[in-house]
């Protein structure tokens, strides 16, 4: 194996494993009666797919989207009460989803796989995959080296050399998140450092790993908009934020060296979450940070905002933490049954979503 390929923190080989294994089990599956791409095989419909794996979610107005494996979305418009089961033309396991108006909504996953709907989550179309970023990546670094070199000989060596992997590896490298900032604008994130950004809805992607301080290609877990800033997180406490009016992902040091998860905030504070219960809260625009206390020691793996303005983070063992005063401090709170969680949703007052490992629940914010 490729020196390339470091390896995952404990939470996020985990994770990888459990998925690799549905995947392994679904591949022979079709197999047995005659092998077809999981980018060529509709997801098939089933009652059961609200008590299957669930890794994004995201909800606009009533409504909540959830995406998972095999390629199942669900929508819901009771706050998961109950879901119907989308039209999906694929059956990649789907890691992320982004809804960022009434209509419009994008979801990501394996085998390189974007995801559009039209009619909020209602039906998909393949707006991407992995063979064609592969050659979107490697034509553009081979385009763009001289231009690269010119500032970084190194770097320009370095990406030329990623662009080649990529296209060489095909569909094997997961989007691991996607954030629009509206029906235009938007990136798709993912392993080993792969990032695209469009301004036309996904029509055209254009490679950006050459805007972002992130030599060693570390998994990039998630990239959010939060005020006029981008910020994004990965492996060994990479934090990197685009402000606004630059052109550049610059690298940011935190006090921690392990894997961020996710991010959230709004304008008074930003959240940086991961494992064993970090949180990393900044109230300057992400310049500076400190780490503040949970009590739980295991990874933080999903984050929202409640209506009443609380800051809410999700466990993989289940706990619900939230904060009242922009993430200075967090308390667990008392849920009956919740769920160990890799998703989570706040659709409306009093009402949380998880979503993980058992499917969806749906639950009463105390």
């Amino acid at each position: 194996m490729s020196a390339k390929f470091k390896k995952l923190d404990a939470l996020a080989m985990t994770i990888a494993s459990a998925l690799l294994l549905w995947g392994g089990a679904w591949a022979a599956a079709s197999a047995s009666g005659g092998w077809r791409d999981v980018l060529d095989t509709p997801s098939l419909q089933s009652p059961l797919a609200p008590q299957a794996l669930v890794n994004g979610m995201a909800s606009q107005g009533q409504r909540t989207l959830a995406v998972g494996q095999r390629g199942h979305i669900l929508y819901s418009d009771d706050a998961g009460q109950r879901w119907r089961q989308a039209e999906v033309p694929v059956s990649s396991d789907l890691v992320a989803v982004s809804f960022p108006d009434a209509r419009q909504a994008w979801a990501v996953g394996h085998d390189g796989v974007v995801l559009h709907s039209e009619d909020a989550g209602q039906s998909w179309r393949v707006q991407y995959d992995g063979l064609q970023a592969a050659k979107v990546i490697q034509a553009f670094y081979d385009r763009e080296a001289a231009a690269i070199a010119a500032g970084d000989a190194k770097e320009a060596q370095r990406l030329q050399g990623e662009a080649a992997r990529i296209a060489e590896q095909g569909t094997q490298n997961p989007w691991l998140d996607v954030w629009f900032r509206d029906a235009k604008e938007g990136y798709v994130v993912g392993a080993f450092g792969l990032a695209l950004h469009t301004t036309d809805g996904g029509a055209h992607w254009t490679p950006v790993m050459h805007q972002m301080d992130n030599p060693k290609a570390l998994h990039l877990y998630a990239l959010r908009g939060i005020g006029a800033d981008l910020y994004a997180v990965g492996e060994q406490g990479l934090l990197l934020k685009r402000a606004a009016g630059d052109t550049r992902f610059r690298a940011i040091e935190v006090p921690y060296q392990g894997t961020l998860f996710g991010l959230t905030g709004n304008e008074r504070a930003l959240i940086a979450y991961g494992l064993r219960g970090t949180v990393l809260r900044s109230t300057d625009a992400g310049r500076s940070w400190k780490a503040t206390p949970t009590n739980v020691p295991v990874g933080l793996t999903a984050g929202t905002q409640s209506a009443d303005g609380r800051i809410l983070l999700v466990s993989q063992a289940g706990h619900v933490l939230a904060s009242r005063d922009d993430g200075a401090s967090f308390s667990v709170l008392p849920m009956q049954g919740s769920l160990p969680a890799a998703a989570v949703a706040a659709p409306a007052a009093g009402q949380l979503i998880v979503g993980g490992p058992r499917g969806t629940r749906s639950l009463q914010l105390p």
